[in-house]
């Protein structure tokens, strides 16, 4: 395989960080963005980490972390809610995650812009298919009206 241009790898990676961008609710994992920019795994994860100071899992946390705070901000979803919307799978780990990177919990965080300013409400967000990605989690059953205990 020819070796390739540095200007020529900016772009793979640019196309799978732009797809972790669009597609951060998603489960999505080390081969799925390497297949994206075409490039084996671990030299996706080398370059990656070396063009952008973090890694693609950093990136994709990061990203996940920053459309979350969004939602705490302007919405009256639960943190749960949040937290599947965004694509975690663990409570735990959106928490930890979230309090790393902004040094605060994810109720704490919407505690401080509780302004009394009016959120969007949930349903709004199911009709634009939000909760469709996420089939059988509580946000889906919420907008079915099947609210779990």
């Amino acid at each position: 395989m020819p070796v390739r241009a540095p200007d020529d790898v900016l772009v793979h990676l640019r196309r799978a960080r732009d797809h972790a961008d669009r597609h951060y609710d998603q489960p999505l994992d080390l081969d799925q963005l390497a297949a994206v920019a075409g490039i084996s795994k671990y030299h996706f994860q080398r370059l990656f980490t070396a063009t952008y100071g973090f890694s693609p899992a950093e990136h994709l946390s990061r990203r996940r972390i920053e459309r979350a705070q969004d939602l705490l901000r302007a919405t009256n979803l639960t943190v749960t809610e949040v937290c599947l919307a965004v694509g975690f799978t663990s409570l735990g780990s959106f928490s930890s995650r979230f309090r790393d990177l902004v040094g605060e919990s994810p109720s704490e965080f919407r505690r401080r812009y509780a302004d009394g300013a009016p959120r969007i409400p949930g349903c709004y967000l199911f009709m634009a298919g939000l909760a469709e990605r996420h089939p059988g989690s509580a946000i889906e059953e919420k907008r079915e009206g099947r609210d779990r205990p």
